[in-house]
């Protein structure tokens, strides 16, 4: 596999924010949003084999606990993330994948946490989830929304609700969109959306949803990587 880094910190997003989590970071990505952070997977990393990123995740967390596959997409690595995947299980991990949702995901084992990340409009990559995925989210997933306008907002409501988001899964965050270019101070003021005004619209709506801030990035400095 083609692996950008591997390392220990705090889970920075989800509903298991806070928890110490080890994270495999993989190489790529087809999508190009606008505000994304992690422009660095888009090419090189290092070939690793399953054997060898297995004996590393066990380096890093000896007694199990939470691993997330991420990237980039890891699913354009779709063969080797799955076996990886079946592998941190069989060894009594709590999987989670990050993944954009616009490869299939029918091939994702069940018992694995997909946190899916539904691009809004303002992402430059709107209309990009494959809405035959639906069938495959179950009452453990959770589906994510990065808004970085109202526009997007209200595009994240409509999808929870036409699709009865607050049934299927255990989730749907918003996030407020952090700039890219985010660095020094550790505040609400690198934010796309006030947080505050994310939390009033959502009040004002009565979502069925969860706010969702990306908590790394208030902990470390914003522009930090491998935290």
């Amino acid at each position: 596999m083609q692996i950008i880094e591997i390392y220990k910190s705090l889970q920075g997003e989800s509903s298991y924010a806070g928890l110490p989590c080890a994270f495999v970071r993989l190489a790529g990505c087809n999508l190009r949003c606008t505000w994304c952070d992690s422009e660095y997977t888009f090419k090189g990393g290092q070939r690793m084999t399953l054997e060898d990123i297995e004996r590393e995740v066990h380096r890093l967390s000896p007694d199990g606990g939470l691993v997330e596959i991420t990237g980039g997409e890891p699913l354009l690595q779709e063969r080797e993330a799955i076996l990886l995947m079946d592998r941190l299980l069989g060894r009594g991990y709590n999987v989670l994948l990050e993944t954009s949702g616009e490869r299939p995901l029918d091939n994702v084992p069940p018992a694995v946490v997909k946190i899916v990340d539904v691009k809004c409009p303002d992402s430059g990559e709107g209309d990009t989830f494959r809405i035959d995925n639906l069938p495959w989210l179950t009452p453990h997933d959770e589906v994510k929304f990065v808004v970085a306008s109202r526009r997007d907002y209200e595009f994240a409501r409509a999808f929870i609700g036409e699709h009865g988001l607050g049934s299927r899964v255990a989730s749907a965050i918003l996030s407020p969109a952090f700039r890219k270019d985010a660095t020094g101070s550790r505040d609400v003021s690198h934010c796309l959306v006030d947080p505050q005004a994310l939390a009033e619209w959502m009040l004002a709506d009565g979502l069925n949803a969860r706010l969702g801030l990306q908590i790394h990035k208030f902990i470390w400095e914003p522009s930090l990587k491998g935290v």
